[in-house]
């Protein structure tokens, strides 16, 4: 019998190009958000927070350019104000949409807790298409499930006013779009459309690849902070970042026309927000490895994962094909039990504000939901597929990928 140490090790020594590859991306990244850091003359006063309106915030306006700048936009907005992924990406939507304008989706259907925003597949109240917005979708390709560029050209007619690129994959199979991609993606747009604004959903791929979305060509880009972004020390929030023509627009959605950017206190986060920024590509580089490393011992153990372990990267989501639920739970259940926090929790399928289906969540962290602490979920649908992401410590992960090749291989 094979010891479950052996295969990690395994993993590592075929897994090693790979991950200097990934070591070099994130040392690209950390040089980039150092200089930016350097360029604005980040000091300890702009730790200092503001209360009530949040007028004049130093430090609010600065991190919001520090955001800028790495991401190669003309202005962002950065608050604890925005509750989540969804809701930054949401505020872009209902920010620059009006009724008869028409959305276009072109990775596919968006994730499950945006599709209650579009309104689509929805009784919601509140929706787009509720408010008049009318939406499109380009189907994947049905061979492999990747973006169809070729097809881009045929679904852009008549023009919308926003087209919507999900980079992830989401609770789906398909690849993540990586920048290549993206950047074919964004030339087929605008080859149809010099006008159309081209909408990044940036969750869980930044820092992935030396390049952004908008360093290829995209107008707006929005994420969460407990991802990616904010390294593992943002206690919550949200970013956008693109055309100062555009953030204006979505300001003034997100707070009142006529305020816009100018009100959100920042309360006692800002050292917590520059702080993760900075740390970001490297928390970023520890859950690529993890996902690597489980995505190599899982298929070493005879499961499909996707993607493969030598397959390009855009993300840090590893999806494994359990097959039933019970596995699924067996799954997350022994993710959180070797978590940090709450590791005598145990996960149970539920019903959750945005999903249609029940999810299972294994979250010991310290920030509730953060995605970029190693956390694993999965809706209980078919394939029955996990979804493992984030991890701050490599180190940890390897930990919890040996008790889980313990676990399904019945290895000792």
């Amino acid at each position: 019998m094979v010891h479950k140490h052996r295969i990690i090790s395994q993993a590592e020594e075929e897994l090693r190009t790979i991950f200097a590859a990934a070591e070099e991306i994130a040392y690209h990244n950390q040089i980039k958000v150092l200089d930016a850091f350097r360029a604005l003359k980040i000091r300890a006063e702009h730790f200092h927070g503001s209360s009530g309106y949040g007028y004049d915030d130093r430090g609010r306006d600065d991190l919001e350019q520090l955001f800028a700048k790495v991401f190669g936009a003309e202005e962002a907005i950065v608050r604890a104000q925005i509750v989540s992924g969804t809701h930054a990406i949401s505020a872009c939507l209902f920010g620059l949409l009006r009724p008869g304008d028409i959305l276009l989706s072109i990775a596919g259907a968006p994730y499950d807790t945006l599709q209650h925003v579009i309104g689509n597949r929805s009784m919601s109240r509140g929706t787009l298409c509720e408010r008049g917005v009318i939406y499109k979708e380009m189907p994947l390709l049905t061979t492999d499930q990747k973006v169809d560029v070729d097809r881009v050209a045929d679904y852009m007619q008549p023009l919308p006013r926003l087209v919507l690129i999900q980079r992830s994959g989401g609770y789906s199979l398909r690849p993540a779009v990586d920048m290549d991609t993206m950047t074919a993606l964004i030339k087929a747009v605008r080859g149809c459309s010099r006008d159309c604004v081209i909408m990044v959903d940036n969750c869980y791929g930044e820092f992935t690849e030396p390049l952004e979305p908008i360093e290829c060509g995209a107008d707006i880009i929005a994420g969460s902070l407990i991802k990616n972004p904010g390294g593992g020390l943002a206690p919550g929030g949200g970013y956008i970042c693109g055309r100062s023509d555009l953030i204006g627009e979505i300001a003034a959605h997100l707070t009142a026309p006529g305020l816009g950017k100018a009100l959100g206190a920042s309360n006692s986060t800002n050292r917590q927000l520059y702080q993760g920024f900075f740390l970001a590509p490297h928390v970023t580089l520890q859950a690529m490895k993890s996902s690597l490393l489980l995505a190599w011992a899982f298929a070493a153990l005879g499961y499909e994962v996707f993607p493969r372990w030598n397959d390009k990267r855009s993300d840090i989501v590893q999806t494994v094909i359990l097959g039933d639920a019970d596995k699924l739970l067996r799954f997350v259940r022994l993710v959180q039990s070797y978590s940090p926090v709450d590791s005598d929790v145990v996960p149970e399928f539920a019903m959750l504000p945005g999903y249609d289906t029940p999810v299972v969540m294994a979250a010991g962290t310290f920030v509730q939901g953060s995605s970029i602490e190693l956390s694993a979920d999965a809706p209980r649908r078919d394939p029955y597929g996990v979804f493992w992401q984030g991890g701050l410590s490599y180190e940890h992960s390897r930990h919890v990928i040996s008790r889980l090749v313990e676990e399904f291989g019945g290895l000792t």
